[in-house]
């Protein structure tokens, strides 16, 4: 439990949107706990937090079943050491933070030690692989939830849950920062201007990258007064996309290229060509219209669509339950597609009009007060060691 005179808290982060939740997670649990010690694996947000990060980040920020398979030998290696030096150790309590495939089998063997063990993100069980709640029953003390929806869900299983609510919805100002964000940005005036967000990790811009700026360009053609932005996330993926830009000869696009800065580049868009993830929940909660897609190696995408449970893959559609912004996936995400239903969604007056007091329901009820709500939720696990 104690390591230098001060609790130890396991965490595993692994990615940029696990990276955000830990952050705040460890600042509301500093307030409690001045001394407490956080380690494991986390990204930069957390680090500057005070995480000690013992391997980095980006090796477990990969996604689907071929690019993992490819980096499976040193993912599993990676786990194995972790898990050895968290038992030696001894943490008070580890908080796996998202990543159910790394995270919940290093749970189930901290918690078979002795070690309470909570998972903070629900898996998708809701979407697929609902077989999975029996793992995590195993795996885990309990469960923070995200959304309310995932309540009842392990309530049915008999597995402790708690809704937290979501924190970019604490993050995220209900007001309209349209204008401050694109005096902030320098973005050129009197332009449309469309926000290009295709994903956070090297293994999405690989599938993606060529996809959306061949995209772009065909919106130029027929939009003249048109500016793009595109900020991503790392150096190595902004390196990535600006690689896929000189490939596809789209040098004269009117295009920012951006390290970061992706809330300021969606609060200054009209519209939002997005990769399914977090930032398509960032985007609604910015009150913007959009459109998500996503493609991935062939293989992965055939396994993973048998085990889909409903039509919708982009978290505001799910919250909503019901198709508010377009979906194009996979084979339906070409460039033409993809143009028309961008320029579409500019030229409708009903979405201007409609979409944003959706999106904005779905604000008031993600905004709970998260790292408040998480850390009281940790803190009774502490207390019992």
């Amino acid at each position: 439990m104690r390591s230098g005179g001060s609790t130890l808290i396991g965490m595993v982060a692994g990615e940029a949107s696990g990276d955000f939740l830990g952050a705040h997670l460890i600042a509301a649990l500093r307030e409690r706990l001045p001394g407490a010690r956080f380690a494991g694996i986390g990204g930069p947000k957390m680090e500057a937090a005070g995480f000690e990060s013992w391997f980095p980040m980006e090796k477990l920020a990969v996604r689907g079943y071929s690019e993992v398979l490819r980096h499976y030998l040193e993912i599993v290696g990676i786990r194995r050491r972790l898990k050895r030096r968290l038992l030696r150790e001894n943490p008070a309590l580890f908080v796996g933070i998202d990543a159910p495939d790394f995270n919940l089998g290093l749970e189930r063997r901290l918690k078979s030690r002795g070690i309470a063990t909570l998972h903070y993100v629900s898996p998708s069980i809701w979407a697929w692989r609902g077989r999975r709640i029996r793992e995590i029953g195993r795996s885990v003390n309990q469960v923070l939830a995200l959304f309310p929806f995932e309540v009842p869900i392990y309530r049915r299983a008999g597995i402790p849950v708690a809704y937290v609510g979501h924190p970019l919805a604490d993050a995220i100002p209900t007001e309209d920062t349209t204008r401050a964000a694109r005096e902030k940005l320098r973005v050129p005036e009197g332009r449309k201007i469309i926000g290009l967000l295709p994903g956070s990790r090297q293994s999405e811009l690989e599938y993606m990258a060529a996809v959306f700026l061949r995209t772009a360009q065909l919106i130029a053609e027929r939009l003249p007064q048109v500016h793009f932005l595109a900020p991503l996330a790392s150096r190595e993926t902004r390196a990535q996309f600006e690689s896929a830009l000189y490939a596809a000869g789209a040098q004269n696009l009117p295009l920012t290229v951006m390290f970061g800065h992706a809330r300021e580049a969606i609060a200054a868009s009209d519209a939002v060509l997005v990769a399914s993830g977090t930032a398509t929940l960032e985007t609604a909660l910015y009150r913007k219209p959009m459109v998500i897609t996503y493609r991935m190696a062939n293989a992965s995408w055939q396994l993973m669509s048998r085990m889909r449970y409903q039509p919708f893959v982009g978290l505001p559609n799910i919250i909503a339950g019901e198709f508010i912004v377009p979906e194009l996936l996979q084979e339906d995400a070409t460039p033409e597609n993809l143009a028309q239903a961008l320029l579409n969604i500019l030229s409708d007056p009903a979405v201007r009009e409609r979409l944003p007091e959706r999106l904005a329901q779905i604000h008031r009820t993600l905004r709970q007060d998260t790292a408040t709500r998480a850390a009281e939720a940790v803190l009774p696990w502490l207390s019992q060691r």
